[in-house]
């Protein structure tokens, strides 16, 4: 099970991104828990990205959101960690 971190940036897009929206606060909070049980299972679509994003990953938490994380490692446990960095739809975080 991988541990999840969550930006300062990550925890402003996502309340404003969820608002008043239950169903979708719902969606991506069940994205979030496959995330740290299987980050490449096939239903987030999970990819490298390209372009200024080199080095970052994205997975999709519904037709329109997109989660922006990177893969690091612990230096001190020597896990893997996802270090959340932004969400939003496809148009916002690209």
């Amino acid at each position: 099970m991988r541990k999840l971190v969550l930006t300062s940036r990550f925890k402003r897009s996502l309340r404003k991104f969820v608002k008043n929206d239950k169903r979708l606060r719902l969606q991506i909070e069940e994205t979030l828990r496959q995330m740290e049980v299987d980050l490449f299972a096939s239903n987030l679509s999970t990819h490298r990205l390209k372009g200024e994003f080199e080095g970052l990953r994205a997975c999709s938490c519904g037709y329109d959101c997109r989660v922006i994380f990177s893969l690091e490692k612990d230096s001190i446990t020597n896990e893997e960690i996802v270090v959340l960095l932004n969400i939003g739809s496809h148009d916002a975080v690209y």
